[in-house]
């Protein structure tokens, strides 16, 4: 891998060309703006293009029962218009199913080629991943490049002062703006070099694998209408542009059009980072009324930078473990009552019409908006008891835009075990959230039509109308919907009480207010 210069502000330097090049695509899945097309198309007289369908992370999806994917199912669609604008341009798709470890090297010794390409992944298992495919490489011998292409900054390129990480958001936000030069949000060009882009050998000149054939099922993707691919991606954030003012007015409220909805496309790379930070950054600068929104919206690209890099400094929260170790000590709610309470949260039977809303929201569709992923959270963790790690599995298997270090992140954010998380004694109130962020009820009718009669003013507790309410609203509590699994006031108590094994004697107490 070339050496990252210090201050992150010239290209890598790759001092020599090779005859043959193999680009691997994996989060990245454009033929635009991408790092690693870009060096090899300039270092390499003839470069292939190559995608592994990596059985190392399909088939534990298989084994979880996760066989209709729907992120499987995205990532196929989204090949098919990388290979055709590969394919347009001279080149084309090599599509592998198998384990990327020994697919890799294998296909670099058939090729015969000098140098494999790829951008950065920084989860563990990636990481393991390929250091031993650039071990395998280089006994062939094969040069092995890598490149920053998902985030502005990574790893130790935004330090405190005194060279350390940051463990707090708001001033590694302040070292990242002030940081930040035009090099680093430059777009790397792809289109002046494409006449160096090969076809696939006739041996790989096939069409793209079906569901089927990778041991998955049809998926609700195309009924829930997710744009795919890049052309999918631009449409969304081209009309996200419009509104990008509104952001910070709108975010929070689940029935509005608020969010970019851009965040699948951040996961599989099929928007270059650079692009979204570049509009956002601009328009932060020009001032006015939407620079507000964008500044909001730019905090959250910062976030996901920020995620990756606590990842990178403390690869023990990939081990199941809390970022602040003393919250391992926790007793959480286990056994019998512990499963039901589990299992009522993710099936939607918590009598929370908000949280069971949200809940139905991941399971159809496989998106939930970020303000329910804190009350959902803070509700499992804080209202039930129960292990914040099985709520962060159950994200990783839901979401479609999972990606470990932010979905870690917010997972021990809202436990308050991670950094710069929430104070323990911040327990989210899931009524008096739906009040604020849901008030006429518009996102809870959506998903709970059993409740769609009730006025407005008991739509988010609905055990606090009279019968005669409940009635003319159709409404059979413990039967159509079902009444509180807890109570809220009760489980705050019990939840003070859990965490006291970890309580920091500063001065504050259980008396602390929720806040929101």
């Amino acid at each position: 891998m070339p050496p990252s210069p210090a201050d992150a502000r010239q290209p890598y330097r790759i001092d020599r060309l090779f005859e043959c090049g193999l680009v691997w695509f994996r989060r990245d899945l454009r033929a635009d703006d991408h790092a690693a097309l870009h060096y090899a198309l300039k270092h390499c007289r003839q470069v292939w293009c190559v995608f592994v369908f990596d059985r190392e992370i399909l088939d534990p999806l298989l084994a979880r029962g996760l066989a209709a994917d729907r992120r499987v199912a995205f990532i196929l669609a989204s090949l098919a218009p990388l290979d055709e604008a590969l394919r347009a341009a001279g080149g084309g798709l090599i599509v592998l199913h198998g384990h990327a470890r020994a697919a890799i090297p294998e296909l670099a010794a058939e090729l015969g080629v000098t140098a494999v390409f790829a951008n950065h992944d920084y989860e563990p298992a990636s990481l393991a991943r390929d250091t031993e495919v650039r071990q395998a490489l280089a006994g062939q011998p094969c040069a092995f490049f890598s490149f920053k292409d998902q985030v502005i900054f990574e790893r130790d390129e935004i330090l405190t002062g005194q060279g350390k990480p940051f463990s707090v958001f708001t001033p590694y936000k302040n070292a990242w703006l002030k940081a930040l030069l035009p090099f680093d949000l430059k777009p790397y060009p792809v289109e002046p070099y494409l006449k160096s882009l090969a076809a696939p050998p006739k041996a790989y000149l096939r069409p793209l694998p079906t569901l089927e054939a990778l041991g998955f099922a049809p998926s609700n993707l195309a009924e829930i209408a997710m744009p795919t691919g890049s052309a999918g991606a631009h449409a969304l954030f081209d009309e996200f542009c419009e509104r990008m003012g509104d952001y910070a007015r709108r975010r929070d409220f689940p029935a509005l059009r608020g969010p970019s909805y851009l965040s699948v496309h951040l996961r599989f790379g099929t928007l270059s980072i650079r692009t979204l930070a570049r509009t956002a950054h601009a328009a932060t600068l020009r001032g006015g009324a939407e620079s507000v929104g964008a500044a909001t919206w730019l905090s959250e690209l910062i976030w996901r930078d920020f995620y990756f890099m606590i990842l990178h400094h403390h690869p023990r929260v990939a081990a199941g473990h809390a970022f602040h170790s003393a919250y391992d000590a926790i007793c959480w709610i286990n056994g019998d009552t512990g499963e039901r309470y589990f299992q009522a949260w993710c099936d939607a039977r918590t009598g929370y019409p908000l949280v069971d809303a949200a809940m139905l929201q991941i399971r159809q569709s496989g998106y939930m908006h970020n303000r329910l992923r804190m009350v959902v959270a803070s509700f499992l963790v804080k209202d039930l008891g129960v292990d914040w790690r099985r709520g962060e599995q159950y994200f990783a298997d839901q979401l479609n835009d999972f990606d470990f270090s932010a979905n870690n992140g917010g997972w021990q954010w809202a436990a308050s075990t991670g950094c710069d998380a929430q104070p323990y004694f911040r327990i989210f109130n899931p009524t008096t959230q739906s009040e604020k962020f849901d008030p006429q009820g518009r996102f809870i009718r959506k998903y709970l039509p059993q409740l769609a009669r009730l006025p407005d003013k008991y739509i988010h507790a609905p055990w606090t109308a009279s019968e005669d309410v409940l009635l003319a609203a159709g409404v059979k509590l413990g039967e159509n919907y079902p009444r509180p699994i807890v109570q809220h006031d009760v489980a705050r108590k019990e939840t003070l009480a859990r965490y006291a094994v970890v309580k920091e004697q500063r001065g504050t107490d259980a008396a602390h207010s929720e806040g929101d």
